[in-house]
């Protein structure tokens, strides 16, 4: 196990109704490093930030805002968030968020509204172009950062990351720092009781994927971890199916919600090298074909995995037998990593999501562009490293994969 600073503050009110909270929560951290809240000053103003109409029909707003409201704190709001947040909606927001001299944001949705809201908070109290963080400045000083959460997929509510999609260009990047993890997050599972199964889906699929970019290492010794990943897996080809068959499952919602959550703070991926191969792959899909990123992971994973499989075979074997149940053949290690990747695709497909590239809208002859973005966009060497280093040649034959 390599040595590790680990630090996750964020404060979770977990729960049924959790989102009537919200008011005295702002105002407990506005402005606040320490997770007592202690030195929260008397007057907040908040930007909420979410996205299309679903907090507005669902009544979550109005919630929101009345116990913003019975706390006596002042509050604007910017909604609007797509799925794949982009960097025009931030860049508006932070300009909002001066004007109106706000010193909070809290995000009401899912992992885009969240990411978003993140950007919007470190670009306010910076004077250049917040495209830099997402280039790779370190994210030192931003504006606390609250969430309420609407679904279980991105654990951006617990999380110090953020990816947002550059417009000039289309592609996505990502972002990261101590300062924009949450200062807290509401997780209210009857919120994404209302879900489509097909969203729910990609969340359960986005989960799985934090999980196996943390399992997929080169570090020896970290049976902890491995075994904290493996049960945060099993959970979710538990708890998929149930909710999947019934959306009104509070109980099954409520363990993927918090398994979502525990899969990205990195409780799971400290002393540990990480790959995060997959992730890169296919924010690139998203990015150009605007799909679900749950639903570019399903396609995504499976094909990766089968490239860098001999790489470290009893990895891959280990996380077969003691996740998806495979038999261990001792003589032919290579067989057993192979049935685990063809229990997660099974898996992946039986709850709802794609299995090829051409299901996302994508196109043979979208490759060389794909590869080019991947590897060489915003800076980068001509290749990406995880668990693997992977050259254009080898993205390409990844994506070829997925067809």
């Amino acid at each position: 196990m390599n040595n590790f600073n680990f630090y996750s503050p964020t404060y979770f009110a977990f729960g049924r109704d959790a989102e009537n909270q919200t008011g005295a929560l702002v105002k407990r951290f506005c402005g606040s490093s320490a997770p007592d809240g202690s030195s929260a000053p008397d007057a907040a103003k908040v930007l909420i930030h979410y996205g299309g109409g679903s907090v507005v029909r669902s009544g979550l707003l109005d919630r929101v805002k009345a116990s913003l409201d019975g706390e006596g704190i002042a509050h604007v709001e910017l909604g609007g968030v797509k799925p794949n947040p982009r960097s025009g909606l931030v860049y508006e927001g932070i300009e909002l968020a001066r004007r109106e001299g706000v010193n909070f944001v809290l995000a009401l949705g899912g992992g885009s509204a969240i990411d978003s809201s993140k950007a919007i908070a470190a670009g306010a109290v910076y004077d250049g172009d917040f495209w830099d963080f997402y280039a790779g400045k370190p994210i030192e000083e931003a504006l606390p950062v609250g969430t309420v959460l609407t679904i279980a997929a991105a654990g951006s509510e617990g999380s110090p990351d953020s990816v947002i999609t550059n417009e000039n260009g289309m592609f996505k990047r990502g972002a990261s720092g101590d300062a924009i993890r949450p200062r807290f997050s509401v997780l209210n599972p009857a919120l994404t009781q209302t879900l489509p199964p097909y969203q729910t889906a990609c969340g359960i699929t986005d989960i799985l994927a934090h999980l196996y970019e943390r399992y997929l290492t080169n570090t020896r010794e970290v049976e902890v971890t491995d075994r904290l990943i493996e049960a945060l897996m099993l959970t979710m080809i538990h708890e998929g199916p149930r909710v999947i068959e019934n959306p009104d499952n509070y109980e099954a919602r409520a363990n993927i919600m918090w398994a979502g959550m525990m899969a990205h703070n990195n409780a799971c991926g400290v002393g540990r090298s990480q790959d995060w191969n997959s992730h890169n792959i296919e924010h690139e899909l998203s990015a150009l074909y605007d799909c679900a990123h749950g639903a570019g992971l399903a396609v995504t994973m499976p094909a990766v995995f089968g490239y860098v499989m001999e790489h470290d075979v009893m990895r891959f074997a280990q996380v077969a037998v003691r996740v998806w149940g495979c038999a261990m053949d001792f003589a032919h290690p290579e067989v057993t990593a192979r049935a685990g990747i063809a229990a997660l695709r099974r898996f992946l497909k039986s709850i709802g999501m794609p299995e090829t590239l051409g299901e996302l809208g994508g196109k043979e002859e979208d490759i060389p562009r794909l590869v080019d973005v991947l590897c060489n966009g915003d800076g980068r060497p001509g290749s990406i490293t995880g668990f693997v280093t992977l050259n254009e040649e080898d993205c390409a034959n990844i994506y070829r994969r997925m067809l």
